[in-house]
């Protein structure tokens, strides 16, 4: 049974993609607009995909789950965006959707493992008995 930190936290990333896309509906230069269009889309599918963990993560690993998180959504982002130019329907709201569909399923999906928390790099290291 997920604890209720982290039904919050799933909840919030899966949300996350459809606030962006109705800031879209804001004036063009606002803020309030590109902040979370750019947030969501610069990391929102890759947190969703990545967290939370079960069990949770260390500090090092958790560094590495938001080290990840930016480039697999900048890539899921380019993935959307040159396909909607191939099929020359691109659009903010053609873009996000997608994403922000993607963002709310994965976000109800077990986070993908991280190779630091898998093989134990970040744990500190026990001294031996009687030696070094």
């Amino acid at each position: 049974m997920p604890k209720p930190k982290e039904i919050q936290l799933r909840a919030a990333m899966a949300l996350s993609g459809w606030v962006a896309l109705a800031a879209t509906l804001l004036p063009g230069g606002s803020p309030l607009r590109w902040i979370p269009v750019l947030l969501f889309v610069c990391f929102g599918p890759g947190l969703a995909l990545l967290h939370p963990q079960p069990g949770g993560l260390r500090p090092a690993a958790r560094l590495e789950g938001f080290a990840l998180a930016a480039p697999i959504s900048l890539a899921l982002g380019v993935l959307t965006a040159t396909s909607l130019f191939l099929v020359e329907g691109f659009s903010a709201t053609a873009f996000l959707l997608p994403l922000a569909a993607f963002a709310t399923i994965v976000s109800a999906l077990p986070g993908l493992p991280l190779p630091a928390a898998t093989r134990g790099a970040v744990e500190r290291h026990k001294p031996r008995a009687g030696g070094l």
